[in-house]
């Protein structure tokens, strides 16, 4: 047996149990600079959880407004000719997804300045009496500070209105890295790590689940992800809410912040989808691939071993919902 294929064979042994020795941080590093060693032992860590199992929800991402007062300097969406949906544009949409065969609705929208709980409410109660079947999966909690500090309410009544109207489960978006020096330098004005981790703790704790998410490739070094990846994994251990972690590169183009950040490579983006499946491990099994930003096959290849070495070996030259959930959100 050469060392390689004992080194594999090992970790069953290694993961008999649910404790992760490779939630260290100093052994993560390492595995960071080892992507043989890394993709291997993230792919048996996937094997071991879900085996070849993959699956999908078909959604449709509703983005209701472009008009915020945010200020973060990675976003592409605000500009300065700004939409509003009205009820009927948002029916149509979500009529028309349900026919093409969709099951969740995504909603989300930029922080307008004139928008309160009830606006939000109205929103998710209109889709939900025209179409009760759709899961509706809606607003971060940036949004949900945004809503209930307009309404002068409570974070935990904004989400228990949310629900009583339809809300199905929040998505975890707004945490970009959750290391708040960082959050200085890229959206000084959204709220901190703190106030993240209750808003989503707070939703856990009425039974609204959430998914996780990560921004990265921009100014952020490898100790604020792994910084980021255990404040997931000690919320997980403690509610068991997430339904899946979403890892989202930063894309360059059309924003303030991509005129001085290029974003991640190829192979770091693969080397970050399986270094947070091994931080994570046991707590949070459920990695997604956003093919809408990796593109299709670099997606694919973020699942497997296989598409891993052949992605790796493309990428070397240039280098000298839930509800299991792989699919897209885009949000």
């Amino acid at each position: 047996m050469t060392s390689d294929a004992a080194n594999v064979a090992g970790l069953s042994e290694t993961y008999s149990g649910t404790i992760n020795p490779y939630s260290d941080r100093d052994e993560l590093e390492r595995l960071w600079q080892q992507p043989i060693r890394l993709f291997r032992l993230s792919n048996f860590l996937r094997q071991k959880s879900g085996r070849d199992a993959v699956s999908f929800v078909v959604n449709r991402n509703i983005n209701f407004t472009n008009k915020c007062t945010g200020t973060c300097r990675f976003c592409s969406f605000k500009q300065r000719e700004s939409y509003f949906l009205s009820s009927e544009q948002i029916l149509s949409r979500a009529a028309e997804a349900e026919a093409q065969g969709a099951t969740e609705i995504c909603l989300q929208g930029g922080l307008a300045p004139e928008m309160k709980l009830e606006d939000y409410c109205g929103m998710l109660e209109t889709i939900h009496r025209d179409h009760p079947k759709l899961h509706l999966h809606a607003f971060s909690p940036m949004e949900v500070m945004h809503m209930s500090r307009n309404s002068g309410v409570s974070i935990r009544q904004a989400l228990q209105e949310l629900k009583r109207s339809g809300l199905g489960s929040l998505p975890g978006t707004a945490a970009e890295i959750l290391v708040d020096r960082v959050r200085e330098q890229i959206c000084p004005d959204k709220l901190k790590s703190r106030q993240w981790r209750e808003i989503i703790t707070a939703a856990h704790s009425l039974g609204i689940p959430t998914t996780s998410t990560m921004l990265f490739g921009h100014v952020e070094s490898l100790e604020d992800r792994l910084e980021h990846l255990s404040i997931l994994r000690e919320i997980q251990s403690e509610t068991g809410g997430f339904t899946e972690m979403v890892l989202l590169p930063f894309i360059p183009e059309n924003n303030a912040l991509g005129k001085s950040v290029s974003g991640a490579d190829l192979l770091e983006k693969l080397k970050m989808h399986a270094l947070a499946r091994v931080a994570l491990y046991p707590h949070i099994t459920n990695i997604q691939a956003s093919w809408t930003k990796l593109g299709r096959d670099a997606a694919a290849a973020a699942g497997t071993a296989r598409g891993w070495r052949r992605s790796w070996q493309a990428a070397a030259p240039r280098r000298a919902r839930w509800r299991r959930r792989t699919a897209p959100r885009g949000c």
